[in-house]
C-alpha cells in the first residue's frame, strides 16, 4: 500500500473542502468592489454599516456573522429522533479562552469567508457602475488581528497556530479574487473609548473582557493598518489602500459628522 505523506493528506483534505465551498458559492460574472470595514471591538463598525446600509448607494453592507458564533447548531439523535440544541460559542471562547480559542477562530474565519462568497444582492445587479460590498471584518483580520493575538496570549498553541495559517492561506489563495479587498476602511478609536462603549452596550459574552486586551487589539490593527508592520502573507493585502477615520467622535446622532464621513466613504470607493 502507497504511504500518503502527511502534506498530501493535509492537501487533500482542503481540496474537499474547498470544492463544497466552491460548489455552494457559484462564481459571479459582475465586477465587485469589495471593502472591509475593520477595528477594535465596540468602536462603532455595526452602526457605522448601518450607516452605510441607509445610504443608497451601489453597495450592500453585509454584518459581521455574530449571531452565527452565539448559535452553533447541534443535531443529536435519540431514541426519539434528531433534536436540535445550539451552544454560544462566543461565550465559551471568552470563558475559557485556552480550551476554545483555536474553535472559534476556525468557525469565525469560515463564518467571514461566507459572507465574502455571498452573492451579490440582487437590487445591485442592474447597476451600471461598479457595485460594492462592505463586510464588517473580513478574514483577513480574523489572522492578523484576532487568531495572532490570541496565539501571543498563549491561548492557541503553536501547533493549532500552525495548522490555522496552512488552511487559511490555502483557502485564501484558493478563491483568489473572489475574497480579495479593494480597499479597507478603519475606525480608528482608543482602547479607551472602546472600552466605554463596549460597557454601554452590555453584550453578555464581553462583559470580563478588561482594558489590556482592548489595547493589545489596538496595537494589532495599528501595525496592520498605519505602521504597516505587521508580516502579511498576501501580496494583494500589502497593497490594499486604507481609509482611516476618526472614531472618537460620536457619530450615532450626529447628522453633520455622518455626511462628512459618507462623503469620505463615497470619495474612497470611486478612487478604488
Amino acid at each position: 500500500m502507497l504511504e500518503m505523506s502527511m502534506r498530501t493528506i493535509k492537501r487533500l483534505f482542503w481540496s474537499s473542502v474547498f470544492r463544497r465551498f466552491a460548489s455552494s458559492h457559484t462564481s459571479r460574472s459582475k465586477e465587485i468592489k469589495r471593502v472591509s470595514i475593520e477595528g477594535n471591538i465596540a468602536v462603532g463598525k455595526s452602526t457605522f454599516a448601518k450607516l452605510l446600509q441607509n445610504t443608497g448607494q451601489d453597495w450592500e453592507v453585509i454584518a459581521e456573522p455574530v449571531s452565527k458564533w452565539q448559535n452553533v447548531d447541534e443535531r443529536t439523535q435519540t431514541v426519539d429522533g434528531a433534536q436540535q440544541s445550539s451552544s454560544n460559542l462566543l461565550e465559551m471562547m471568552y470563558h475559557d479562552p485556552k480550551r476554545w480559542s483555536y474553535t472559534f477562530q476556525t468557525f469565525s474565519c469560515m463564518s467571514r469567508m461566507r459572507t465574502h462568497l455571498q452573492p451579490l444582492a440582487a437590487r445591485l445587479l442592474p447597476s451600471t457602475g461598479t457595485p460594492g460590498q462592505v463586510y464588517e471584518r473580513s478574514v483577513y483580520s480574523d489572522r492578523y488581528i484576532f487568531a495572532l493575538n490570541m496565539f501571543e496570549l498563549g491561548c492557541i498553541n503553536s501547533t493549532e497556530w500552525a495548522v490555522y495559517q496552512d488552511w487559511h492561506s490555502f483557502l485564501v489563495e484558493q478563491f483568489g479574487h473572489r475574497i480579495q479587498l479593494e480597499g479597507i476602511i478603519y475606525l480608528r478609536a482608543s482602547p479607551q473609548t472602546c472600552m466605554e462603549r463596549l460597557g454601554r452596550r452590555g453584550r453578555m459574552e464581553e462583559q470580563g473582557i478588561q482594558l489590556d486586551y482592548l489595547e493589545k487589539l489596538h496595537t494589532k490593527h495599528e501595525d496592520w493598518l498605519i505602521n504597516k508592520s505587521t508580516k502579511v502573507h498576501f501580496e494583494h493585502l500589502a497593497k490594499v489602500p486604507v481609509l482611516v477615520l476618526d472614531a472618537e467622535v460620536e457619530f450615532e446622532k450626529d447628522t453633520k459628522v455622518q455626511e462628512d464621513l459618507i462623503t469620505k466613504v463615497k470619495d474612497f470607493f470611486s478612487a478604488l
